[in-house]
């Protein structure tokens, strides 16, 4: 069943389709920059922009702090709203049921696809970023790649490139999960709905909820707890020595929406009325 879903995955059109306008963001403003040469003002612009002026090497920190905030949730809200619900929608869930399959198995399988996906998504993010930032930009000698003080740390220490690779595998992981919070908020909406745009626009409600009281004094209380408190949290990946407060925090509160919600999602599937 999971090879069913991930090759369901990679033959639909919207998966390539997703995924170019995720790598194309970065490369258009990777186009202005080396256009330009101007960097964004101090405290303003997506992090690390105004590195990437000199060191090429960084621009795939860069493109996920641009793709981070908004792009990524919603294309993950977008596939994750439409797994259950959308087969729903079709008349294709009954006849999936028919089958030996199970609940279960059936969740479990989206699931792994939608893994997949944001792999695959971040993996080509990363790849074409890489490859326009080396391109337009340029990278350092071998030797290492420099760190600018003002974006990683306040030392400016130098890191090698296998430290670099180690950093952004680090940042992958905690993308990952920081996206399978948000698909299980989509995951679970689409089993109580028959709508996967309804499922969708209902997590991507609760992530500008979560957005807007970020910013708000009033919610300091609760901020802490929020789902998109700590998305941004991975930037503390580049700093020497590593600040692990902030990204042990945003793991934790990932880890705790990932496993309410999919149970909530798994109970009311196995307990919904099939009858389309």
């Amino acid at each position: 069943m999971i090879r069913v879903e991930i090759a369901k995955l990679f033959r639909r059109p919207r998966t390539y389709v997703i995924t170019g306008l995720l790598c194309a963001l970065p490369f258009v403003v990777a186009v202005f920059l080396a256009t330009t040469r101007i960097p964004p003002p101090p405290g303003q612009g997506g992090a690390f922009l105004s590195a990437v002026l000199s060191n090429g090497s960084l621009y795939p920190a860069a493109a996920m702090a641009l793709v981070m905030p908004v792009f990524l949730p919603v294309s993950v809200a977008v596939l994750a709203g439409d797994s259950v619900a959308g087969e729903a929608a079709q008349g294709t869930l009954r006849y999936l049921l028919i089958r030996p399959v199970g609940r279960t198995r059936l969740l479990v399988a989206k699931l792994v696809a939608l893994i997949v996906f944001v792999l695959f998504a971040i993996g080509a993010v990363l790849l074409t970023s890489f490859l326009t930032g080396i391109t337009m930009f340029g990278g350092e000698p071998a030797a290492g790649v420099a760190i600018p003080a003002d974006v990683t740390s306040l030392s400016g220490v130098t890191i090698t490139p296998f430290g670099l690779v180690l950093r952004l595998l680090a940042t992958v992981a905690y993308i990952v999960v920081s996206m399978l919070s948000v698909a299980a908020i989509a995951l679970f909406l689409s089993t109580i709905t028959d709508s996967g745009l309804g499922a969708a626009m209902g997590a991507l409600a609760v992530l500008v909820t979560s957005q807007v009281l970020v910013t708000l004094d009033a919610a300091a209380a609760i901020r802490p707890y929020l789902p998109t408190r700590y998305w941004l949290a991975w930037i503390d990946f580049f700093r020497d020595p590593v600040l692990w407060r902030d990204i042990e925090r945003g793991a934790g509160i990932q880890l705790v929406f990932l496993l309410v919600l999919l149970g909530a999602a798994w109970a009311n599937f196995m307990t919904r009325d099939i009858s389309n």
